[in-house]
Protein backbone atom coordinates (compact mmCIF):
# COMPACT_ATOMS: atom_id res chain seq x y z
CA UNK A 1 0.00 0.00 0.00
CA UNK A 2 2.93 2.40 0.59
CA UNK A 3 4.19 1.98 -2.99
CA UNK A 4 1.16 3.72 -4.50
CA UNK A 5 1.82 7.19 -2.91
CA UNK A 6 5.50 7.01 -3.88
CA UNK A 7 4.57 6.15 -7.48
CA UNK A 8 2.14 9.07 -7.66
CA UNK A 9 4.82 11.43 -6.23
CA UNK A 10 7.40 10.26 -8.80
CA UNK A 11 5.00 10.84 -11.66
CA UNK A 12 4.19 14.32 -10.36
CA UNK A 13 7.88 15.27 -10.11
CA UNK A 14 8.55 13.97 -13.62
CA UNK A 15 5.85 16.25 -14.96
CA UNK A 16 7.37 19.41 -13.44
CA UNK A 17 9.55 21.64 -15.72
CA UNK A 18 13.28 21.11 -15.31
CA UNK A 19 12.90 17.91 -13.21
CA UNK A 20 13.90 14.54 -14.67
CA UNK A 21 14.31 11.17 -13.01
CA UNK A 22 16.84 8.84 -14.57
CA UNK A 23 18.92 5.93 -13.51
CA UNK A 24 22.55 6.85 -12.65
CA UNK A 25 23.93 4.62 -15.42
CA UNK A 26 21.94 6.30 -18.21
CA UNK A 27 23.56 9.09 -20.27
CA UNK A 28 22.48 12.67 -19.61
CA UNK A 29 20.36 14.27 -22.31
CA UNK A 30 21.03 17.92 -23.26
CA UNK A 31 18.46 20.59 -23.93
CA UNK A 32 16.74 19.47 -27.13
CA UNK A 33 15.33 22.98 -27.60
CA UNK A 34 18.77 24.67 -27.70
CA UNK A 35 19.56 26.41 -31.03
CA UNK A 36 21.73 24.48 -33.48
CA UNK A 37 25.12 25.90 -34.46
CA UNK A 38 27.02 25.30 -37.68
CA UNK A 39 30.80 24.84 -37.48
CA UNK A 40 33.08 26.52 -40.02
CA UNK A 41 34.47 24.11 -42.64
CA UNK A 42 37.90 22.83 -41.64
CA UNK A 43 40.78 21.50 -43.73
CA UNK A 44 42.38 18.32 -42.30
CA UNK A 45 46.04 18.46 -41.33
CA UNK A 46 48.15 17.92 -44.42
CA UNK A 47 45.14 18.16 -46.72
CA UNK A 48 44.37 20.30 -49.75
CA UNK A 49 41.25 22.31 -50.42
CA UNK A 50 40.79 23.60 -53.96
CA UNK A 51 37.93 25.51 -55.56
CA UNK A 52 37.47 26.58 -59.17
CA UNK A 53 34.84 29.06 -60.29
CA UNK A 54 33.69 30.23 -63.71
CA UNK A 55 31.09 32.66 -64.97
CA UNK A 56 30.23 34.04 -68.43
CA UNK A 57 27.82 36.57 -69.92
CA UNK A 58 26.98 36.79 -73.63
CA UNK A 59 24.78 39.51 -75.11
CA UNK A 60 23.32 39.79 -78.61
CA UNK A 61 20.95 42.05 -80.49
CA UNK A 62 21.52 45.79 -80.20
CA UNK A 63 24.63 45.06 -78.14
CA UNK A 64 26.91 42.11 -78.86
CA UNK A 65 29.59 41.05 -76.44
CA UNK A 66 31.04 38.41 -74.16
CA UNK A 67 32.55 38.61 -70.69
CA UNK A 68 34.20 35.76 -68.77
CA UNK A 69 35.49 35.62 -65.21
CA UNK A 70 37.23 32.76 -63.41
CA UNK A 71 39.24 31.94 -60.31
CA UNK A 72 41.21 29.05 -58.80
CA UNK A 73 41.92 29.01 -55.05
CA UNK A 74 44.13 26.25 -53.58
CA UNK A 75 44.97 25.95 -49.88
CA UNK A 76 47.19 23.51 -48.00
CA UNK A 77 47.20 23.10 -44.21
CA UNK A 78 49.70 21.40 -41.90
CA UNK A 79 50.25 21.57 -38.16
CA UNK A 80 52.74 24.45 -38.53
CA UNK A 81 52.17 25.95 -41.96
CA UNK A 82 49.36 27.26 -44.10
CA UNK A 83 49.79 27.86 -47.85
CA UNK A 84 47.41 29.59 -50.25
CA UNK A 85 47.66 30.06 -54.02
CA UNK A 86 45.14 32.12 -56.00
CA UNK A 87 44.85 32.79 -59.74
CA UNK A 88 42.02 34.81 -61.29
CA UNK A 89 41.15 36.32 -64.64
CA UNK A 90 38.54 38.55 -66.25
CA UNK A 91 38.05 39.72 -69.81
CA UNK A 92 35.33 41.45 -71.79
CA UNK A 93 35.03 41.64 -75.56
CA UNK A 94 32.52 43.80 -77.45
CA UNK A 95 31.44 43.46 -81.07
CA UNK A 96 30.25 46.33 -83.24
CA UNK A 97 30.03 47.32 -86.90
CA UNK A 98 32.54 49.68 -88.46
CA UNK A 99 31.72 52.38 -91.02
CA UNK A 100 31.63 49.76 -93.78
CA UNK A 101 29.17 47.53 -91.91
CA UNK A 102 31.78 44.90 -91.10
CA UNK A 103 31.74 43.29 -87.62
CA UNK A 104 34.68 44.34 -85.45
CA UNK A 105 35.63 42.91 -82.08
CA UNK A 106 37.24 45.08 -79.43
CA UNK A 107 38.68 43.99 -76.09
CA UNK A 108 37.49 46.39 -73.35
CA UNK A 109 38.71 44.57 -70.23
CA UNK A 110 41.52 42.12 -69.53
CA UNK A 111 42.94 41.42 -66.10
CA UNK A 112 44.98 38.54 -64.69
CA UNK A 113 46.02 38.27 -61.05
CA UNK A 114 48.04 35.74 -59.05
CA UNK A 115 49.11 35.53 -55.42
CA UNK A 116 51.02 33.15 -53.17
CA UNK A 117 51.05 33.22 -49.38
CA UNK A 118 52.86 31.13 -46.77
CA UNK A 119 51.93 31.49 -43.10
CA UNK A 120 53.74 30.12 -40.06
CA UNK A 121 51.31 29.29 -37.28
CA UNK A 122 52.39 30.77 -33.95
CA UNK A 123 51.27 30.01 -30.41
CA UNK A 124 47.64 30.89 -29.88
CA UNK A 125 44.56 30.45 -32.02
CA UNK A 126 44.76 32.30 -35.32
CA UNK A 127 48.13 34.02 -34.76
CA UNK A 128 50.60 33.70 -37.61
CA UNK A 129 53.55 35.30 -39.39
CA UNK A 130 53.35 35.32 -43.17
CA UNK A 131 55.10 36.20 -46.42
CA UNK A 132 52.98 37.28 -49.40
CA UNK A 133 53.64 37.91 -53.10
CA UNK A 134 51.10 39.24 -55.62
CA UNK A 135 51.09 40.21 -59.29
CA UNK A 136 48.36 41.87 -61.37
CA UNK A 137 48.36 42.42 -65.13
CA UNK A 138 45.54 44.82 -66.05
CA UNK A 139 45.51 45.92 -69.68
CA UNK A 140 43.01 48.74 -69.11
CA UNK A 141 43.68 49.61 -65.47
CA UNK A 142 45.45 52.55 -63.84
CA UNK A 143 48.55 50.30 -63.65
CA UNK A 144 49.31 47.91 -66.52
CA UNK A 145 51.37 45.79 -64.13
CA UNK A 146 51.46 45.86 -60.34
CA UNK A 147 53.54 43.54 -58.13
CA UNK A 148 54.06 43.42 -54.37
CA UNK A 149 56.11 41.43 -51.87
CA UNK A 150 55.49 41.71 -48.15
CA UNK A 151 55.75 40.16 -44.72
CA UNK A 152 53.50 40.62 -41.74
CA UNK A 153 51.62 39.39 -38.71
CA UNK A 154 48.05 38.12 -38.62
CA UNK A 155 45.65 37.40 -35.80
CA UNK A 156 42.09 36.19 -35.35
CA UNK A 157 40.26 39.00 -33.58
CA UNK A 158 36.87 37.35 -33.29
CA UNK A 159 35.69 33.76 -33.22
CA UNK A 160 32.17 32.36 -32.95
CA UNK A 161 30.66 29.00 -33.91
CA UNK A 162 29.57 30.50 -37.25
CA UNK A 163 31.72 33.66 -37.65
CA UNK A 164 35.41 34.61 -37.78
CA UNK A 165 37.31 37.87 -38.24
CA UNK A 166 41.02 37.85 -39.18
CA UNK A 167 43.28 40.91 -39.50
CA UNK A 168 46.81 41.39 -40.91
CA UNK A 169 49.41 44.13 -41.03
CA UNK A 170 52.98 44.39 -42.26
CA UNK A 171 55.52 46.17 -44.48
CA UNK A 172 56.14 45.45 -48.14
CA UNK A 173 57.61 46.60 -51.42
CA UNK A 174 55.68 47.35 -54.62
CA UNK A 175 56.52 47.88 -58.30
CA UNK A 176 53.96 49.43 -60.65
CA UNK A 177 54.10 50.19 -64.38
CA UNK A 178 51.70 52.60 -66.09
CA UNK A 179 50.54 52.86 -69.72
CA UNK A 180 53.37 55.25 -70.59
CA UNK A 181 55.91 52.69 -69.31
CA UNK A 182 56.61 54.91 -66.29
CA UNK A 183 57.67 52.72 -63.39
CA UNK A 184 57.07 53.35 -59.69
CA UNK A 185 58.85 51.56 -56.87
CA UNK A 186 58.72 52.01 -53.14
CA UNK A 187 58.01 50.70 -49.67
CA UNK A 188 54.42 50.07 -48.62
CA UNK A 189 52.44 49.30 -45.49
CA UNK A 190 49.70 46.72 -45.99
CA UNK A 191 46.70 46.07 -43.77
CA UNK A 192 43.94 43.56 -44.47
CA UNK A 193 40.85 42.03 -42.87
CA UNK A 194 38.68 39.03 -43.69
CA UNK A 195 35.22 38.35 -42.25
CA UNK A 196 33.53 34.98 -42.79
CA UNK A 197 30.02 34.02 -41.79
CA UNK A 198 28.23 30.70 -42.13
CA UNK A 199 24.76 32.22 -42.63
CA UNK A 200 23.05 28.83 -42.78
CA UNK A 201 24.05 25.22 -43.48
CA UNK A 202 23.81 26.04 -47.21
CA UNK A 203 24.86 29.73 -47.37
CA UNK A 204 28.27 31.33 -46.75
CA UNK A 205 29.17 35.06 -46.69
CA UNK A 206 32.70 36.48 -47.03
CA UNK A 207 34.10 40.01 -46.98
CA UNK A 208 37.77 40.86 -47.57
CA UNK A 209 39.47 44.26 -47.56
CA UNK A 210 43.14 45.11 -48.18
CA UNK A 211 44.88 48.49 -48.29
CA UNK A 212 48.48 49.09 -49.43
CA UNK A 213 49.77 52.55 -48.56
CA UNK A 214 52.82 53.71 -50.52
CA UNK A 215 54.67 56.98 -50.90
CA UNK A 216 52.83 57.97 -54.08
CA UNK A 217 49.74 55.77 -54.25
CA UNK A 218 47.26 53.95 -52.05
CA UNK A 219 45.98 50.70 -53.58
CA UNK A 220 42.76 49.27 -52.09
CA UNK A 221 40.77 46.14 -52.91
CA UNK A 222 37.45 45.02 -51.39
CA UNK A 223 35.57 41.83 -52.28
CA UNK A 224 32.11 40.74 -51.10
CA UNK A 225 30.59 37.34 -51.88
CA UNK A 226 27.61 35.18 -50.95
CA UNK A 227 27.73 31.49 -51.84
CA UNK A 228 24.80 29.07 -51.88
CA UNK A 229 25.38 25.34 -51.77
CA UNK A 230 23.80 23.30 -54.57
CA UNK A 231 25.18 19.86 -53.65
CA UNK A 232 28.22 18.40 -51.93
CA UNK A 233 30.73 20.01 -54.30
CA UNK A 234 28.86 22.68 -56.30
CA UNK A 235 27.97 26.21 -55.23
CA UNK A 236 26.50 29.30 -56.82
CA UNK A 237 28.36 32.49 -55.90
CA UNK A 238 27.36 36.14 -56.25
CA UNK A 239 30.28 38.56 -55.90
CA UNK A 240 31.07 42.25 -55.98
CA UNK A 241 34.61 43.68 -56.02
CA UNK A 242 36.02 47.20 -55.89
CA UNK A 243 39.55 48.29 -56.84
CA UNK A 244 40.79 51.80 -56.11
CA UNK A 245 44.03 53.70 -56.72
CA UNK A 246 44.47 57.17 -55.26
CA UNK A 247 46.96 58.34 -57.92
CA UNK A 248 45.91 57.68 -61.53
CA UNK A 249 46.50 59.36 -64.94
CA UNK A 250 44.01 61.98 -66.12
CA UNK A 251 42.42 59.60 -68.63
CA UNK A 252 41.80 56.90 -65.99
CA UNK A 253 39.23 56.58 -63.22
CA UNK A 254 40.24 55.91 -59.63
CA UNK A 255 37.77 53.08 -59.04
CA UNK A 256 36.93 49.89 -60.95
CA UNK A 257 34.02 47.67 -59.92
CA UNK A 258 32.96 44.19 -60.99
CA UNK A 259 29.74 42.27 -60.30
CA UNK A 260 29.75 38.54 -61.03
CA UNK A 261 27.64 35.41 -60.76
CA UNK A 262 29.70 32.22 -60.98
CA UNK A 263 29.50 28.48 -60.44
CA UNK A 264 32.04 27.10 -57.97
CA UNK A 265 33.32 23.53 -57.87
CA UNK A 266 35.21 22.44 -54.74
CA UNK A 267 37.46 19.39 -54.50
Amino acid sequence: MLMKPFSILALALAGLPGVALAAPDLPQVGDVHAPLTVAMPAIPDGGWFTSAELGAITTSGNTNGTSVTGKIDARHETARWSHEFIASGYFKEDEYEDEFGEPVKSRSAQRWATSAKASLKLLGDGRRAFVLATHTDDRFGAYRKYSTVGIGYGSRWYTAPDKTLDVEIGPGYSVGKRDNEEEERGMTVRSAAQFRWQVSPSAFFAQTVSVEKGTGNTHSVAETSLSTKINGSMQMKAGFSVRNDSDVPEDKKNTDTQTSLTMVYSF
